[in-house]
């Protein structure tokens, strides 16, 4: 079940007032990307790459459809960004999506440079953005993307929520 980590409340917020309108609505259309996953029967995930305010790519979880463990939200919305910007370096991005990323996520943000990353639900099984562990901000990376967590997270997580509802058995 999604819950929050153990996180100081007053870093937590810090990270959240670096947030503004623009992130809420970036985030708002991972969101729809998420809901349009939910409604493939995916794991409801998504993302959204901006870069100098233009969504470069965007991506909703498809390992089912694609039969793909790789075919995350946020793998494919940076595939999308590196063909629409002509480079894997995306050091000038801000990554949106729904859900902490996991280690493969994190590992593929951390390479492709991307500068910031904002995400809404906190994932506590597998989330490498402060949960779990935390690749994204690892010391000894050389590279270590800004982030801020848990904008619409009551949103994003009851996405998932009502998702994995509608799957268990009663």
């Amino acid at each position: 079940m999604l819950t929050e980590p153990t996180i100081s409340h007053s870093t937590r917020t810090a990270k959240l007032q670096r947030s503004n309108d623009a992130d809420v609505a970036y985030l708002r259309q991972a969101l729809e990307l998420a809901r349009e996953a939910a409604a493939a029967g995916e794991v409801p995930v998504g993302a959204v790459v901006v870069h100098d305010g233009d969504i470069v790519g965007t991506g909703a979880n498809r390992t089912l459809r694609d039969n793909d463990a790789t075919a995350h939200a946020e793998m494919l919305a940076i595939r999308a960004a590196s063909d629409t910007l002509g480079s894997w370096r995306l050091d000038d991005c801000t990554l949106y999506v729904t859900l902490e990323p996991c280690a493969m996520c994190a590992g593929a943000i951390v390479l492709a440079r991307v500068h910031r990353v904002v995400f809404g639900a906190w994932d506590v099984k597998a989330g490498m953005g402060g949960s779990v562990g935390d690749v994204l901000r690892h010391p000894r990376l050389n590279h270590r993307p800004e982030v801020s967590a848990g904008l619409l997270e009551g949103e994003c997580g009851a996405v998932l929520r009502e998702f994995f509802e509608l799957r268990r058995p009663k």
